[in-house]
């Protein structure tokens, strides 16, 4: 569907939230209603794309460690649409601000005269502890929180992520439930205590959810239960109540 001439092209970068089609933003759910094209994550349910049936869907997903969309693909892509379609939609998984690559696209839609329009979702930290039930903060216990992922791309540079994580009280690693004795090993080397209370969830929000409470030293033993759906690991004395109740009632491998 083509534009009308009259109005600038512009393209919607939409969180589509940690995972439930509930927990987007009203505004998202408007954007999707009447998007004509939606160029979507892998990660994205079925269920928040179903919000768009009148839409053409493109999977420009990428996934840790495997084949994807190259990124200056995705942005000549979003550079066409915008100039074919009236409502173009970049839905990203969680919030586009947070380990969305939000900022290439953004670049690449500015420098062709293209306006950005941001629509934060909830990420995936936020609603993995709320499915958790455990606060990110607590007073007198967590003042700090940092939200790291040890993935590194094709091309970067490695980063200290390791030595960034032990200056926090409270950790959220994203993209990290496949490399977790990696982790473990990274954390520990740098200091953390192996019995450090840690969390792997996956599928947060979904009904599928997996919630395994652990140690640090634990990680490696307690990701084999992980299946292939996104997980995220929490780290931090915060978690400390959650492994004691998971020590009642699971057995003693589950919440090694």
């Amino acid at each position: 569907m083509k534009p009308n001439s009259a109005i600038a092209p512009k393209v919607y970068l939409v969180g589509a939230g940690p995972g439930a089609a509930d927990l987007l933003t009203l505004r998202a759910a408007r954007l999707l209603a009447r998007a004509d094209i939606v160029f979507h994550d892998a990660l994205v349910h079925a269920d928040v794309l179903a919000m768009a049936p009148q839409a053409r869907l493109v999977l420009v997903g990428k996934r840790s460690g495997r084949l994807s969309t190259a990124q200056r693909f995705i942005n000549r892509q979003l550079v066409d649409a915008a100039g074919r379609y009236r409502c173009v939609v970049r839905l990203k998984g969680g919030d586009p601000m947070l380990f969305g690559r939000a900022q290439e696209e953004i670049g690449a839609l500015r420098e062709a005269g293209i306006a950005v329009e941001i629509v934060p979702g909830i990420s995936a930290g936020f609603g993995a502890s709320a499915e958790v039930g455990q606060s990110l903060t607590r007073r007198g216990l967590s003042r700090s929180v940092i939200f790291l992922t040890p993935a590194v791309g094709t091309g970067e540079a490695r980063h200290e992520w390791a030595q960034a994580a032990r200056h926090a009280d409270t950790v959220v690693l994203y993209m990290a439930g496949r490399q977790a004795q990696d982790i473990a090993d990274g954390l520990i080397g740098a200091g953390l205590l192996p019995q450090r209370p840690a969390v792997l969830i996956e599928n947060a929000t979904l009904p599928g959810q997996r919630i395994i409470p652990t140690t640090l030293a634990g990680l490696p033993l307690a990701a084999r239960q992980l299946a292939d759906g996104p997980a995220l690991i929490l780290i931090g004395d915060v978690y400390a109540e959650l492994i004691g109740l998971a020590a009642a009632t699971t057995p003693r491998s589950a919440a090694a």
